[in-house]
């Protein structure tokens, strides 16, 4: 009897053995198994990028490990491999980074509007009228949602893009594997963009998703210009472009695959920053030379910027600026800036004080004009790094990772978190580490003091805002002449400017409470002055009428 159950699993382990070995020959004949490509056989074509993977952390890493099909390429060069884009490919080795990236943060709300009375920006309507993003304004949440929240933000599609159920809002792996696992297009076989739902907006263009993803990083040329080698640029049908799209904020933004490097590859930094020769820190020159980045770029196609050391600031600065992502119009002449124009994809790089002036003189680009009052306003987005510039703790050496990616502990291991959130909820492993006389509370207590002050003088310049533009439409109508009322569209401008930047930004101040407290009170004293000058033309009209 045992003898017999010996042969028997003898036989079993033999046709298992034989099954496996012919579904892999069935494989190998369909095409279906890859074949083993070695690295040296890529660099024969690929020589930029044997430089990088030489010097590497990833040198002994195959080519495999990232690219798919490459059998197929190395037959017929013209059918192009597939390049892996998601996550977890990386996090196969590490693991902490990958599990740590999807982890949900409970802290920061989801489908929370600047807009609404309890938060930043309550007279956001109003101040912002007739902008597409006066349809929905959000808190920015988890780095692993921010994809799938641009496409169904009511802004951007007109309600096209819906979450399958709410349940699907939080769930941070399937949405890292593709956005379109929990979403659903109600129009799946149509690419012009229109309303579906009311009191929606149409206002995503491809410039847009350059923060969200790098998805479509081998398929756009630098800058987004047309060229017949690209599937993409700055005019293509945005819908089609969306559905193309599926991991958010890729580890290869901030990590070069093949050397391991920091870099960026968000095209308006380095142009920014390497073609106008800016610097990495344009307000001082001296950490610039310290700091660098260097262009790279391949086959007259796309560029990416290596940094000569870490600092992600830089890295950061991909996302957290201000830049242009939209159409507009020169404000001299009213003339309307296509997509077709570079400078619908344009990081100003400079500071709150200086914005008006570069938007006005050197680049004549204006986002919209306000609906009470006419006056040509820019749309500002989320400038963290401009603000942080020569802050206290930029002076001392911070940077956006020590408080919103610090280094945390697993059992004996070291690494870096990166779950991107605010230090508020990690204080333990950010502010006390510097200052180490706090507690977590006082820790706490401080960031509280920061933001509550400037969350009242926000307050106070919004509430300005919305009296120079109810006393404009009041004077108007009264018949003021339009040399006044040009003059105070003006102010309207730079008012705007020194109040909205502190609403798209995105820590009430923290990162530097001087500078918000100088632009805030200069937006305030800017609406004041252009009441003043409103009220005093129409002082003679009331004296008459009476």
């Amino acid at each position: 009897m045992q003898r017999l159950k010996t042969w028997s699993l003898l036989i079993m382990v033999v046709v298992a053995v034989s099954l496996i070995g012919s579904a892999a020959m069935a494989k190998k004949e369909t095409g279906l198994a890859p074949k083993a490509v070695k690295s040296e056989d890529c660099f024969q074509c690929h020589d930029e990028i044997k430089q990088f993977v030489k010097k590497g952390k990833h040198a002994k890493l195959s080519c495999i490990t990232c690219h798919e099909m490459l059998d197929k390429h190395m037959q017929d060069p013209g059918k192009k491999p597939v390049t892996k884009m998601d996550h977890a490919t990386c996090g196969k080795c590490h693991k902490e980074q990958y599990e740590s990236y999807v982890e949900v943060n409970h802290e920061s709300k989801a489908k929370v509007e600047k807009s609404s009375f309890k938060s930043r920006s309550p007279l956001f309507d109003k101040l912002m009228a007739p902008h597409g993003f006066t349809k929905e304004h959000g808190e920015p949440r988890s780095h692993v949602f921010m994809l799938v929240d641009q496409f169904i933000v009511d802004r951007a599609f007109g309600g096209r893009f819906q979450l399958k159920d709410w349940t699907k809002i939080s769930d941070a792996k399937s949405i890292e594997k593709s956005a379109w696992s929990v979403l659903f297009d109600k129009e799946p076989n149509t690419s012009d963009q229109k309303i579906f739902i009311p009191q929606t907006a149409l206002a995503a263009n491809p410039v847009c998703y350059q923060c969200k993803t790098a998805d479509m990083i081998l398929d756009w040329k630098y800058m987004g210009d047309n060229d017949p080698r690209a599937k993409w640029d700055r005019t293509s049908k945005v819908v089609d472009f969306a559905r193309a799209m599926h991991h958010p904020a890729n580890c290869f933004t901030c990590h070069d695959p093949h050397s391991a490097q920091p870099r960026v590859v968000r095209d308006a930094l380095i142009e920014a920053v390497v073609d106008r020769g800016e610097g990495t820190y344009p307000y001082d020159k001296e950490k610039s030379k310290k700091i660098t980045m260097q262009k790279v770029s391949f086959r007259d196609f796309r560029s990416i910027g290596i940094l000569n050391k870490k600092d992600s600031n830089l890295m950061c600065a991909q996302c957290h600026v201000e830049y242009n992502c939209n159409p507009g119009h020169n404000p001299a002449t009213g003339e309307a800036i296509g997509m077709a124009d570079r400078r619908t994809n344009l990081i100003q790089w400079v500071n709150v004080f200086d914005y008006n002036k570069a938007m006005t003189e050197k680049y004549q680009f204006k986002d919209f004009r306000h609906a009470v009052t006419g006056a040509s306003l820019n749309k500002l987005q989320h400038p963290e790094v401009e603000t942080f510039w020569m802050s206290k703790h930029e002076r001392a050496g911070v940077e956006c990772k020590d408080c919103h990616m610090p280094k945390v502990k697993k059992g004996s291991k070291s690494y870096t978190w990166h779950g991107q959130k605010s230090s508020r909820y990690m204080l333990k492993d950010t502010c006390t580490k510097c200052h180490t006389g706090w507690t977590a509370k006082d820790a706490e207590y401080q960031v509280d003091a920061i933001q509550n002050y400037v969350k009242g003088k926000l307050t106070k310049a919004e509430f300005w805002l919305g009296q120079l533009i109810d006393t404009f439409a009041e004077a108007k109508k009264a018949g003021v002449s339009e040399d006044v009322l040009r003059d105070v569209r003006k102010m309207h401008d730079q008012a705007h400017i020194y109040w909205e930047w502190w609403t798209a930004e995105n820590s009430d101040g923290f990162h530097n409470p001087e500078a918000a407290r100088e632009s805030l009170t200069r937006s305030i004293d800017l609406s004041q002055k252009g009441i003043k000058m409103l009220n005093d033309a129409m002082a003679p009209k009331k004296t008459a009428a009476k």
